[in-house]
């Protein structure tokens, strides 16, 4: 096990020195579970939101496990684990799932990195306490900085039996048990935003859920300003699809391509667009930041972009994403973005994409457009 760990990377992820492929937290989750995982058949053993392969691999290399099932919410983790899977000569050993009962059916042992969101927390619990087998073992963790009491509550809304392991290195398991019976599904959630003439539908892992954040609350403001003749638009990083569905309300001349890396966001985003009526004009992608979009093929990219890489703060998701829009925008297209005012951007993109004004700040956000292949001359 320890040399299938030493050889994985985060590729295609973002990676820097002080970002690592495997952390003390799966080191600990394969430890706690040994000896369930050693009992239990390969294709009993469910992995859920594995980085980028550190306890999908580390369980079979460790155990001779076949026939694993796997879910990624994020794009690049299921590819790092894919990459990771064919350096160490495991590819054969594990399939990949939706959530859902493909996933999780009479699952014996589940282990799982805790995500921040509680909402993901709790829709992730409901799937594995509906389909599992009614002795599964779930083996939840993460480092504990990023552990609150309120995801013990969240889980014992779906397990009789939850309780905390004892810490090491800095990081630590919850184990549930004894699954409750459940009702009607919460997922996805709905809620109706008036003041936008909006229906959002999110599921759990979905950033902001059904709620409209307010950075993207901000950037609405702009809509009627960005580019009027635009045929073609992208809504980068879409999460719930937001700004791709209000601009394909406000603008029935046009096609938006929404895109994420998270599994819920894309499933998220296809179901706003389709309440709201504009699912013939908005197209929804799984996609690592737009890599599957032509060079110089749209005329508009709206973006309000991560300042987080899993759970670490780091800007190096929405500079790949800055990249990537001066690659796919045409000549005089337009990039649009609201961040956290303190990141100062704007530097960055006018090295990557062009030209780039700032057009309105608030207390807390910053909102910039960025004209591809203008740039000041003085």
């Amino acid at each position: 096990m320890e040399d299938v760990l030493s050889r994985l990377r985060r590729y295609p992820d973002v990676e820097a020195v002080n970002l690592y492929a495997v952390d003390a937290a799966d080191r600990l989750l394969l430890d706690t579970a040994a000896e369930s995982l050693a009992a239990a058949d390969g294709d009993r053993v469910a992995v859920i939101d594995d980085g980028y392969g550190a306890l999908t691999l580390g369980a079979i290399a460790a155990h001779d496990l076949s026939g694993v099932r796997v879910h990624q919410d994020l794009l690049t983790g299921e590819l790092a684990l894919a990459n990771n899977a064919r350096i160490v000569g495991l590819s054969d050993r594990f399939t990949v799932h939706d959530l859902g009962p493909k996933l999780l059916d009479n699952a014996r042992v589940v282990l799982w990195r805790l995500p921040r969101a509680l909402a993901g927390i709790s829709e992730t619990a409901d799937a594995i306490a509906r389909y599992a087998a009614p002795d599964v073992e779930v083996f939840a963790g993460g480092r504990d900085k990023y552990l609150t009491p309120a995801m013990n509550e969240v889980l014992a809304e779906s397990f009789a039996s939850v309780r905390a392991s004892r810490g090491r290195q800095k990081s630590r398991i919850l184990l549930a048990a004894e699954p409750e019976t459940v009702g009607e599904p919460r997922f996805p959630m709905r809620n109706r935003l008036d003041d936008f003439d909006l229906e959002v539908v999110a599921h759990g892992a979905a950033f902001s859920g059904p709620r409209l954040d307010i950075g993207t609350r901000f950037l609405l403001d702009y809509l009627k300003r960005m580019k009027p003749d635009a045929r073609e638009a992208i809504d980068l990083g879409c999460g719930t699809g937001i700004l791709a569905v209000a601009l394909a309300k406000a603008r029935p001349g046009i096609r938006v391509t929404a895109t994420d890396q998270s599994a819920a966001a894309v499933a998220s985003t296809r179901a706003t667009a389709l309440a709201n009526e504009v699912a013939d004009r908005v197209t929804v992608l799984r996609d690592d930041a737009m890599s599957g979009i032509p060079d110089h093929s749209t005329d508009l990219v709206l973006c309000n972009p991560p300042f987080h890489v899993g759970a670490a703060v780091h800007t190096g998701s929405a500079i790949k994403m800055f990249q990537q829009a001066g690659r796919v925008l045409k000549p005089g297209g337009e990039l649009w973005t609201v961040y956290n005012t303190h990141l100062n951007y704007r530097g960055v993109m006018e090295r990557m994409v062009g030209r780039t004004d700032v057009l309105g700040r608030n207390k807390k956000f910053t909102v910039t457009r960025s004209v591809r292949g203008l740039h000041d001359r003085t």
